[in-house]
């Protein structure tokens, strides 16, 4: 069943149940995905509620359930993009999610790594093999019986199926490069690597494909669909991904000039459990989270429950993913509220000391909607509460180990208490929460742009860009938190005494290299946490400078200074440019004792 909230778009367990039967397990997906599953068949299948269901089923693999046996298939991506870079520790403590431990120290190549490596692949090829049955059975409905969908819904369906298949390769893509790519017509799933670009230029068909099928609006009005914009947006998305710099400025030209996208008028909308803010102007596309519409909490926001403070809180688990001291010190600014990290890139993270409330050097007030901190407001649900000795924390346990993850902890993910978006279903249904998961917002689309005018020197328009979202930035900081009201303050305001936020506006970029490096700090700021890091470093050409100086020395602090198990980190090389395929979907993709899967060099 589809069940639709203010124009939501969510999935029920009772329609996961259906399409368990009609859609193929991943593990068995390169042998078996031929054959039926289950009580159901595509016969049974074949009608209206089967097709809608199966497209529902497509939706769903956007992220993790209580079946996913690790927090790898997370939609936001916050193990392999933010912990994996230098946004965020593991967090929790040593023994907890031990894979974790080896990805964060680029030890890819184990066993532990493998297990969720795994599970990404698993969830991506899962989401794809369900987008390609769409595909089949709308076709069989339609020669079967020409009536039971209308041009147009038959359209959208489609495009909304080849949407979703180019965005789950598009994911494999960027963790891998070198992917298999499949369509509903294939039918031997042991298919060869393609190249890099080669993956691309599918990817890309894909959305032309689907921006040629899908209608200006969400269909049924339900805004967790993808539109012609959608796909129009996600296009240029890739292509400054492939580095095609005239192609991507002209598409997200088109899309920033005539889409129906915008920024929201305040940060603090834009990471929020409040109903009426949500899937606003800056969303172009999120997992559409939601709760109490199942007993186990599986269609909230599963994938990032471990991302909650611990124990001691109202939340009671479990501390991952907290921020590291290099990116609360990335948002310190000079006298002109610019970066300090551009103005003094020697000396911008050298400070050790956990960033109090106490200590009002001048921050982006980003940090504090980014970012839990001693003695700040965290939201409406009271003050971040550990000392810098955790065997004093006040009142509340915020931090589970802070030996290990550090002081601060993660917090666009966290709803407000004022919200009622918290579940009241499932285990600890208090880090079960309805906010939604941006896939893609309309700032991540138009720093995208600002790259793009940067390599084709338009340094003006890329200015225009970066500045236009850091005035954004100024609107509104983190209030007191009393009061839904006073949760979200005007920067200046009387009430803060726990910071000083200030932000500034660029002159002209000078050249291309200063405006490269403004543009890269301003999706630093911007995108913190939301598991883009380590992406947008690889893309770049930098993450081998960038990360081994995280965690050996970089503007005057080195973090196995202050977590001292990074001491153990293996050296980023070149072969960390793209993650390891696992092992055992190389093994299931033999053809006569032979694999067809090539594994990426150097693993």
């Amino acid at each position: 069943m589809i069940i639709v909230s203010k124009h939501q778009l969510f999935v029920g367990t009772a329609l996961l149940a259906l399409t368990a039967g009609a859609l193929y397990g991943c593990k068995d997906f390169l042998t078996d995905s031929s054959r039926p599953q289950g009580t159901l068949d595509a016969g049974t299948l074949a009608n209206r509620t089967g097709v809608e269901g199966t497209l529902i089923g497509a939706y769903r693999s956007l992220d993790c359930s209580s079946s996913s046996s690790a927090w790898g298939c997370a939609a936001s991506n916050w193990v392999f993009g933010s912990v994996a870079s230098d946004d965020s520790y593991k967090g929790s403590d040593g023994p907890d999610q031990p894979p974790i431990n080896d990805i964060e120290g680029y030890h890819w190549g184990t066993p532990r790594a493998e297990e969720y490596l795994n599970g990404k692949w698993s969830q991506v090829y899962e989401g794809v093999v369900r987008s390609n049955a769409t595909l089949r059975l709308l076709a069989q409905v339609q020669a079967a019986s020409p009536g039971e969908f209308s041009a147009d819904e038959a359209e959208s369906i489609e495009g909304e199926a080849i949407f979703l298949r180019a965005h789950y390769h598009f994911e494999a893509w960027r963790m891998w490069g070198r992917i298999p790519y499949y369509r509903e017509d294939d039918t031997d799933f042991r298919k060869p690597n393609l190249t890099s670009e080669e993956a691309v230029d599918e990817i890309l068909a894909d959305l032309e494909t689907a921006i040629g099928l899908l209608p200006t609006e969400p269909r049924n009005g339900q805004k967790g669909r993808a539109s012609q914009w959608t796909a129009k947006a996600y296009k240029g998305r890739v292509e400054v991904y492939a580095e095609r710099w005239d192609d991507a400025k002209t598409t997200l030209q088109d899309v920033r000039n005539n889409g129906p996208y915008d920024l929201e008028v305040s940060f603090d909308h834009v990471w929020t459990g409040f109903a009426d803010r949500q899937n606003g102007e800056e969303t172009i596309w999120a997992y559409q989270a939601s709760v109490d519409d199942e007993p186990n909490g599986q269609n909230a926001n599963w994938g990032e429950r471990l991302n909650f403070p611990y124990s001691g809180t109202h939340f009671g688990c479990c501390g991952f993913n907290q921020p590291t001291q290099n990116l609360v010190n990335f948002f310190r600014v000079d006298a002109a509220g610019l970066p300090l990290a551009l103005s003094a890139p020697t000396t911008w993270n050298a400070s050790d000391a956990n960033f109090t409330a106490s200590d009002l050097s001048p921050v982006d007030p980003r940090l504090d909607w980014t970012v839990g901190r001693d003695r700040v407001p965290f939201k409406d649900w009271g003050l971040y509460l550990c000392d810098v000795n955790k065997d004093t924390c006040i009142d509340q346990a915020w931090v589970r180990d802070p030996d290990n993850g550090g002081f601060y902890g993660p917090k666009k993910n966290v709803h407000e208490e004022a919200s009622g978006g918290e579940s009241s279903t499932g285990w600890q249904p208090q880090q079960l929460n309805s906010v939604n998961i941006h896939l893609y917002r309309y700032a991540d689309m138009l720093l995208l742009l600002a790259e793009a005018m940067v390599e084709t020197n338009d340094l003006a328009g890329a200015t225009a860009i970066v500045n236009q979202i850091r005035a954004r930035a100024g609107v509104r900081a983190q209030g007191p938190g009393t009061t839904p009201e006073n949760i979200a303050v005007p920067i200046n305001d009387a009430s803060i005494t726990w910071a000083v936020y200030r932000v500034g506006q660029y002159p002209v970029f000078p050249n291309q290299a200063y405006a490269r490096e403004a543009v890269r700090a301003e999706r630093r700021l911007e995108l913190a946490m939301e598991g883009q890091r380590l992406f947008d470093l690889r893309r770049w050409g930098i993450a081998e400078t960038i990360l081994n100086g995280y965690i050996n020395g970089i503007g005057g602090g080195a973090e196995e200074n202050r977590r001292l198990y990074l001491r153990q980190a293996e050296t980023f090389a070149a072969k960390h440019a793209l993650y390891p395929l696992p092992q055992v979907q190389i093994d299931l993709s033999k053809v006569g004792g032979q694999t067809t899967l090539t594994q990426n060099p150097g693993w």
